[in-house]
């Protein structure tokens, strides 16, 4: 009897063991093959880059058999002689880079007064501050040129419609995310700091600011994306060639008329990247940690 209990333990254990492999094959086999698929683009494009034109459209395999550098020659090229890519990534970088300090700063403020504080109109303001998030920016691209035209700020060299805005907390999804983010914060942090003498901002910056430093990072890494690959800000607020972002430099690139080299496209597109995807894998912990927690808490 006893050894008829044992077989029967060591048979469901086994099971049990074999059901845990298959589970554990399944969904690495599922994970790879999703990786594959959505890596093979870009892995593409960067072997693309090494290709010529008739490579490039007979061919899917990401390895190049004749591999040339003419594309990226021809990227390090200047455009109308008052532009190349060199300038162009430093123009985008000389606004992107103030865009996200000034998104975090603002958001962070905004997110903790409606977090932390109950004030007259409080659930009015933030009602109408939520609904922002579903009114597209199609719509609020005329009256914002009106505005900023203006102002005189239609051109400017230090890219003003585009940097000031983000002062404003113009970012409602961050906002909202920090929010849920500081509701899981304990207000008992706060009270004993108020205790031993901080003020107000001195409790943002030294208690509450490290507490959300991994939703602030994800909201950082977003903000440079975005304002990274932003076309239609700069089509509309840029007029003058030498201060030309990336994204429109790359368009520029592209000629219609003539034709075009692929090759040529695809490098200044691979190297107008870069910047995000070296940001993104050196904050990729605090990153994917924000967002888990955004998600599963508050």
């Amino acid at each position: 009897m006893a050894n008829t209990q044992t077989k029967s333990l060591s048979q469901a254990e086994a099971n049990l063991r074999r059901q845990r492999i298959i589970s554990l094959v399944l969904r690495y086999t599922v994970l790879i093959v999703v990786g594959v698929i959505m890596l093979y683009p870009l892995v593409w494009m960067v072997g693309a880059t090494f290709k010529n034109n008739n490579e490039i459209f007979t061919s899917m395999n990401p390895i190049p058999f004749n591999p040339t550098l003419d594309g990226y020659k021809a990227a390090m090229e200047n455009y109308g002689g008052a532009i190349n890519i060199w300038k162009a990534m430093l123009n985008t970088y000389s606004y992107v880079i103030p865009e996200v300090i000034f998104t975090i700063i603002s958001s962070v403020l905004t997110a903790y007064g409606f977090g932390r504080f109950k004030f007259k109109g409080h659930d009015l303001l933030f009602s109408a501050m939520m609904a922002m998030l579903f009114l597209p920016q199609v719509v609020l691209n005329v009256p914002q040129y009106i505005m900023f035209n203006n102002f005189g700020w239609i051109g400017s060299r230090l890219y003003l419609p585009l940097v000031v805005p983000t002062l404003f907390a113009t970012e409602t999804y961050f906002i909202f995310m920090l929010i849920q983010f500081l509701r899981n914060v304990p207000k008992d942090l706060e009270e004993a700091a108020s205790i031993d003498g901080c003020n107000v901002m001195q409790t943002l910056i030294q208690i509450i600011v490290p507490m959300l430093m991994p939703a602030i990072v994800s909201c950082a890494l977003f903000k440079f994306m975005w304002s990274s690959n932003d076309f239609m800000g700069p089509l509309l607020y840029v007029n003058t060639p030498a201060k030309y972002p990336a994204t429109i430099f790359v368009k520029l690139s592209m000629d219609s008329d003539a034709g075009f080299n692929w090759n040529k496209i695809l490098a200044l597109s691979l190297i107008s990247i870069l910047p995000s995807i070296i940001v993104f894998f050196a904050a990729q912990n605090q990153f994917v940690e924000g967002i888990s927690a955004g998600g599963v808490k508050g």
